[in-house]
């Protein structure tokens, strides 16, 4: 597979460029400054003697001026053009670059104690916690969670969700066996009165109906009187009923053991029961279910689920970006508060982070590696050796300048000596 060439040009490479040349000039002109200060001591060398002193400082420099150019200028292109061997080296061993680079990032860089050390020592989980309790951080991504979500909602086409929510649904509900769950959901409804507070309630709804349609029920009692009873049996009669039924009413409300309760009661923990042990009645439950899924509207009512769900996620999604906090927003934050205040939580998951980060880099340091290897292989030698010189040559020049001076320094030092003690 071959390796495309990378767009090198960076808006920093005239900058990088500049500070290069820059250099470049400085470490020529101090070359040939020495080269001048040789020709001149030596010019004048038989006059004045102690010239011989400059004249070795600046022959040494010279030399070793030129040495570093030599070097530096052999990493990256021949010099002057010529063909000499072992020059021009990051063009023409880049792919041994690349090897080598490749083979440091992997066992330098990608080992499991580098990348374990280093990802403790973040606490991820921790940074993570804080940056999603802050009410803003939580709401952008809320805001992302969303938006994803009703972008791919959208995308999705409308008949097929429908036939596929229609048999989610549809096969949901045949595993479900409906008696049984019902029973237990009633069970649970029964174990703390709550079915009393029920009763209670539709008492006082009855109660209150039938004060607020008592000339309803007058007129009724006279429209089915016989046209030969007087108004007044009418209105006794009238005033028998609501009576009773007020006091029945009363009764109901007031008396926690009264008999109507106690009837109710038991109706409702038998009708509990046969739910969930009457096999008699989970088969006629199985069999409406089974009716009921077989009629049109089931598929009518998993469409509007679908509709209705699609609709809500739009709309959120649409709406998220508003000022005021959203239900996802306070539950991403919530939640993130809380993780971040939980030490022992905050630890498991850096575990976990650790375990599966070293594992997916250690599965894959081997195709890092050679991944990097075989980019610097495909490079372009002459991009390869410009964007090196960009990257580092500036730093090199100083072992230009370095050179020089350093070897005049040695050249003096060894001049000095010599007349000193064998002179």
């Amino acid at each position: 597979m071959s390796v495309p060439t990378p767009v090198w040009s960076r808006p920093d490479d005239a900058v990088r460029q500049a500070q290069l040349d820059a250099m470049k000039r400085r470490a020529t002109g101090l070359l040939a400054l020495a080269a001048a200060v040789f020709g001149a001591a030596t010019a004048f060398e038989g006059r004045y003697p102690w010239l011989g002193y400059v004249r070795a400082t600046a022959e040494a420099s010279l030399v070793g001026g030129l040495a570093d150019w030599f070097a530096v200028t052999a990493l990256f292109r021949r010099p002057l053009g010529l063909p000499i061997p072992h020059t021009a080296i990051v063009a023409t061993r880049k792919e041994r670059i690349g090897r080598i680079l490749g083979t440091f990032v992997q066992n330098h860089f990608l080992s499991r104690d580098v990348i374990a050390t280093k990802l403790q020592t973040l606490g991820l989980a921790r940074r993570a916690a804080r940056w999603l309790s802050q009410p803003e951080n939580a709401r952008r991504v809320a805001q992302q969670v969303a938006s994803g979500v009703a972008k791919t909602l959208e995308a999705l086409p409308d008949d097929e969700m429908r036939r596929l929510v229609h048999e989610v649904v549809t096969a949901r509900l045949r595993t479900l066996r409906v008696a049984p769950t019902l029973g237990k959901t009633l069970s649970l409804v029964l174990a703390g009165d709550a079915h009393q507070e029920l009763l209670s309630e539709a008492v006082r709804l009855t109660a209150q109906a039938v004060h607020d349609n008592r000339d309803v029920i007058r007129r009724q009692v006279r429209a089915e009187s016989p046209w030969w009873v007087p108004g007044a049996v009418d209105d006794k009669i009238y005033e028998k009923i609501v009576g009773a039924i007020e006091l029945l009413l009363r009764r109901i409300a007031t008396d926690p053991g009264h008999p109507l309760r106690v009837a109710f009661d038991a109706a409702l923990r038998d009708f509990i029961d046969r739910l969930q042990h009457s096999p008699d009645a989970i088969a006629r439950t199985e069999a409406l279910k089974e009716d009921w899924l077989a009629e049109p509207g089931a598929a009518e009512l998993s469409a509007r689920l679908w509709e209705t769900t699609r609709r809500a996620v739009v709309t959120y999604a649409t709406q998220a970006g508003a000022h005021a906090a959203r239900p996802l927003d306070r539950g991403i934050s919530t939640f993130a508060a809380a993780l971040a205040a939980n030490d022992a939580l905050l630890e498991e998951i850096d575990s976990l982070v650790v375990d599966l980060t070293v594992s997916v880099v250690e599965q894959y340091r081997q195709e890092i590696g050679d991944f990097i290897a075989q980019t610097v292989a495909g490079w372009d030698p002459q991009a390869t050796s410009r964007r090196f010189e960009l990257a580092v040559g500036r730093d090199l020049q100083f072992v230009r300048i370095n050179g020089t001076l350093v070897g005049g320094l040695v050249g003096l030092t060894i001049y000095t000596v010599f007349h000193l003690f064998w002179h």
